[in-house]
């Protein structure tokens, strides 16, 4: 399998990050799918990573929409995520880093399958309707993260 490198996104403060979780597994995974949920590093069920709100990562978000649920992140999960599930990193030798308070942090994150579940229709379904789990979220994000940490 042939992975292409995707470019280099520093994330600064004021800039709309994305949370992504990848709720379902590999069964039936297309090459061009995998590739790209192996670009955002989640590489597994339940794990969770964030990225800017740029077009290359929307981009390859529309393109796994079938396997995750994605969101913008408020200030208060992200800060709650990164002092309870985060992974503390050297700043000068990451490539991609978040940072909360002088440390800095790698950007995914492994979690804990959602307390009380995921919705009445299961994984398979959109969100779109607020029963499903898959798609976009927008600020519901945070609940989900809020269950899953």
């Amino acid at each position: 399998m042939i992975i292409n490198k995707v470019k280099v996104v520093k994330m600064e403060k004021q800039q709309k990050q994305i949370a992504v979780i990848r709720l379902r597994g590999t069964t039936g995974l297309q090459g061009d799918v995998a590739a790209t949920l192996h670009m955002l590093n989640i590489r597994h069920v339940n794990h969770c990573t964030i990225v800017p709100d740029s077009p290359d990562f929307v981009g390859m978000i529309k393109k796994a929409k079938d396997y995750i649920t994605w969101g913008h992140i408020d200030a208060d999960t992200l800060k709650l995520l990164l002092e309870k599930r985060g992974a503390a990193v050297d700043a000068a030798g990451a490539k991609h880093s978040i940072s909360l308070n002088g440390k800095s942090y790698k950007p995914y994150f492994r979690l804990s399958p959602a307390r009380g579940g995921l919705g009445k229709r299961g994984i398979k379904a959109s969100f779109a309707g607020g029963s499903g789990a898959l798609g976009d979220r927008k600020e519901k994000i945070s609940e989900l993260l809020r269950k899953m940490i």
